[in-house]
């Protein structure tokens, strides 16, 4: 059994940061999953991926998983860089590039 933990990006739908600090701890897939013959839907005979544990600090996850005995890897949060930007910035004189409308 192995998973592997990582910080969660924003949705498209999200303009905040809200969900993005906690950690979250997913179990990979042990079989491949194969199409169900009545329905075509894609299945798998395992319910353990659709399990996600969530915590507050990295150190949490890895020391459950530890505790556990499950094997896990850790991905690295993407950075993002804070732009701030206002309304009125567009109609600004400083305004570095062309209007595009």
């Amino acid at each position: 059994m192995s998973a592997k933990i990582y910080q969660p990006g924003k949705t498209a739908m999200q303009s905040g940061m809200a969900k993005t600090k906690n950690w979250i701890l997913e179990f990979d897939a042990e079989s491949a999953r194969a199409k169900d013959p009545l329905m075509g839907w894609n299945s798998a005979s395992e319910t353990k991926t659709q399990v996600k544990l969530r915590f507050e600090t990295l150190d949490d996850a890895k020391s459950y998983a530890e505790n556990n005995g499950i094997a896990y890897r850790v991905l690295k949060p993407h950075s993002r860089k804070k732009v701030t930007k206002s309304y009125a910035a567009n109609f600004s004189y400083e305004r570095q590039t062309a209007w595009t409308h």
